[in-house]
């Protein structure tokens, strides 16, 4: 994919295109348009893009290796490790269902990368049984023994002392095996249904008579703690428990053999939109078809019995190289319960987030009042988890709901929390007779069926709720309330690059600015119109919004900064990012590099874009930074001829951000915030900060600084109380 495949900086904006003109923000003298020559020398590199999803396994072998890290406190390891396994999962019922998906339906088209889906889906698969063997030896050869020296044992059944296989036996008796369902497989019993990601029993049972042997398959319950507690910071695996008295499960017969095994399926989801209604019903209608979704891996013990093992391939009807042999125990995500032993010893120390102090210098009220602090300083540049959450943005609704003088409040709900707070003050807000519109996008992956729940909840609140445009997700990050005041109508808003989620602000990195800004509160106003209504076309003077301009503004951006180098004027190009990916931004930063720009990316996951390529990207500096807090923030800093700025907001450089979705930036005012924002990218990029860096094969190779990245904002923020 070239560069002109993307949106070109000479075309305006279609006829009547919903998310309207860019700002005009990014004029130069003279301006740079890539002519065929530029083009052509970018494009000449054929094999300039990396396979995203090969980026995204390295991405989770950075993970691996923070469980690897002797450095780190001991249980935070045992969550990484927990981690990785979640986020191995989700990316084969998506990602690789996906690819399956497109080569059952013989669409052979290449990826970015040049790889075919087959291709690549053969190197997914080689790759992925690499770090699942990996991430075994891991747990067996430095977690176990790393954790009994501190007193935490993980063992295995035959380890147990007499008491407390006793124990066990009446764990067993009293709470496990009323529970328990086993399902044979003969003439009269089909091959049961296996759900997807659940933890079973492969048994083999003999008739001591007969000698006949016959399958059965024992559910692993998933509502009791996977590691079952012995007291005394021991620990053995309820299926360890199960196994020792598979004989109460079934009287009467020998058991053979016994072996455990774990399916994921494909749990994408694929619905077609009419109306905001029938979305409803018939998202709700393809969550209870995507438990039985087409199996897309299969994990088994290494020790598994041959006919046991082909029995699960051919009931199952999975290809053989998607069915991975490992050492057991399968399914390390019950190290979550580990991770969450009350040792402070072996955990991060303890961190609370502080109010920001531009909102803890009010003193006028207690709490602070938040329409005040915004007044005062016009705008507050939020850092959470280092600022608090509770304390600013949830507060803002919060206060909100109960002012009276508030006529209206309007708010965007990708991703909240099961008890949220931010629900119950939209739901007081309504019942207080204030106008509340929500745009709760329901299509929000594995949180569907909660959204679904809230969106009728604050309906039946009497909320306006809504669920966005047909054909596009809503995830921008935006929350707006109108205010009548002594001078007139007042408009406060927050725009941020995280989900409005209590309980995930307080483990991602997110940014986000509090304003009273009239020209923002304008532009909010407008897109909330578009997402509510029918309205086309208003002019936005401080926002990109995707689909239209994100990706167009963007890459005028960067065509600036190309235009400030060649005239000799202060010119570089940082961007902070969950993903890079789209061929476009990408070729337009080779671009850059190609005319001498410096450009450093902090890419958190996927990374698309190849650094250090003699001719191409010499110029270009990728690093990736991975630590107690997920970095999500989304960070797009420009020098700009020696004036610099910066924007913030929801999207990332994917397809699906840029294309599929509604995204915003907003452009932060000159000055302090943007100031701060150079000041947290400055100490991203320090010679002295502790990062993975991405070579041009592709390859990541962590660099140990003298400092973590967010270990020193923890110290700042620790100075400032």
């Amino acid at each position: 994919m070239s560069l002109k495949t993307g949106a070109s900086l000479d075309d305006g904006p279609l006829e009547g295109e919903p998310f309207g003109h860019a700002p005009e923000t990014f004029d130069v003298d003279p301006p740079y348009v890539p002519d065929h020559d530029a083009l052509a020398a970018v494009e000449a590199y054929a094999d300039r893009f990396a396979d995203r999803e090969l980026s995204w396994l390295h991405f989770n072998q950075r993970v691996l290796e923070l469980a690897e890290d002797p450095e780190l406190p001991l249980l935070e390891r045992a969550r990484f490790l927990a981690i990785f396994t979640s986020n191995l999962d989700e990316f084969f019922m998506v990602r690789v269902a996906g690819l399956k998906r497109r080569i059952a339906a013989g669409v052979a088209v290449r990826a970015a990368s040049g790889m075919l889906p087959r291709e690549v889906l053969q190197a997914i698969l080689a790759r992925s049984g690499e770090l699942m063997r990996r991430q075994a030896e891991v747990f067996r050869d430095q977690l176990v023994p790393d954790l009994s020296a501190e007193g935490i044992e993980v063992v295995r059944w035959d380890d147990l002392d007499r008491d407390e296989q006793k124990y066990c036996k009446k764990f067993f008796k009293d709470r496990v095996f009323p529970v328990l369902t086993p399902l044979a497989v003969d003439p009269a019993h089909p091959f049961p249904y296996i759900s997807g990601l659940s933890l079973n029993l492969a048994v083999i049972v003999r008739h001591p008579k007969t000698g006949t042997e016959h399958f059965a398959r024992v559910k692993v319950p998933q509502t009791f703690a996977r590691l079952v507690s012995l007291g005394n910071q021991r620990f053995v695996p309820l299926e360890d428990v199960i196994s020792a008295h598979l004989k109460r499960l079934f009287p009467g017969m020998e058991i053979v053999a016994t072996h455990t095994f774990r399916v994921t399926r494909n749990e994408d989801l694929e619905v077609e939109e009419d109306d905001a209604e029938n979305l409803l019903k018939a998202l709700e209608k393809e969550l209870l078809r995507r438990r039985f979704g087409p199996p897309v891996r299969l994990e088994v013990e290494e020790t598994m019995e041959p006919r046991m093992f082909e029995l699960l391939v051919s009931e199952l009807d999975i290809d053989r190289d998607e069915v991975f042999r490992l050492p057991g125990p399968l399914d390390l995500r019950g190290l979550h319960g580990i991770a969450d032993l009350p040792r402070d010893d072996l955990l991060y120390p303890t961190f609370v987030p502080t109010t920001h102090p531009q909102l803890a210098e009010v003193e006028s009220s207690s709490p602070v009042d938040v329409f005040d602090a915004v007044r005062r300083h016009g705008n507050v540049l939020l850092h959470h988890p280092y600022d608090s959450f509770a304390t600013s943005v949830q507060r803002f609704i919060e206060q909100a709901a109960a002012d009276p003088h508030v006529l209206a409040i309007k708010q965007t709900l990708y991703r909240t929390s099961g008890d949220s707070p931010i629900i119950d003050a939209l739901i007081d807000a309504a019942e207080a007779g204030k106008q509340v519109l929500v745009i709760v996008e329901i299509k929000a992956r594995f949180d569907e069926q909660a959204n679904i729940r809230w969106a009728r909840k604050l309906e039946q609140a009497g909320c306006h709720v809504v669920h966005g445009v047909v054909g596009l997700k809503t995830h921008c990050k935006l929350s707006m309330v109108v205010r009548e005041e002594p001078d007139g109508i007042r408009r406060y808003t927050h725009i941020g690059t995280g989900n409005y989620n209590p309980k995930t602000a307080r483990l991602y990195e997110d940014l986000g600015m509090l304003t009273c800004d009239d020209v923002v509160g304008e532009d909010v106003a407008h897109l909330f119109n578009q997402l509510s209504g029918i309205g086309r076309n208003p002019h936005y003077d401080r926002l990109l919004v995707a689909p239209d301009t994100v990706r167009s503004g963007l890459v005028e951006a960067i065509h600036a900064e190309i235009a400030h180098h060649r005239a000799g004027r202060p010119a570089r190009i940082r961007l902070k990012a969950n993903s890079v990916v789209d061929e476009a931004v990408i070729d337009a930063l080779y671009l850059a590099s190609q005319a001498g720009v410096e450009v450093q990316l902090l890419v958190r996951g996927i990374c698309a874009l190849r650094p250090g390529v003699e001719g191409l990207s010499e110029t270009i500096e990728v690093r990736s930074v991975l630590g107690r807090f997920l970095e999500h923030s989304r960070v797009y800093a420009f020098a700009n001829g020696g004036e610099p700025t910066a924007w913030i907001g929801s999207a990332d450089i994917m397809h699906r951000n840029l294309d599929r979705r509604v995204e915003v930036l907003v452009r932060l005012p000159d000055g302090p915030l943007t100031e701060r924002v150079g000041e947290l990218l400055d100490l991203a990029f320090a010679p002295t900060t502790d990062a993975w860096h991405l070579a041009s094969d592709g390859s990541w190779t962590r660099r140990r600084g003298e400092a973590h990245l967010q270990q020193a904002l923890i110290e700042r923020q620790r100075r400032r109380r």
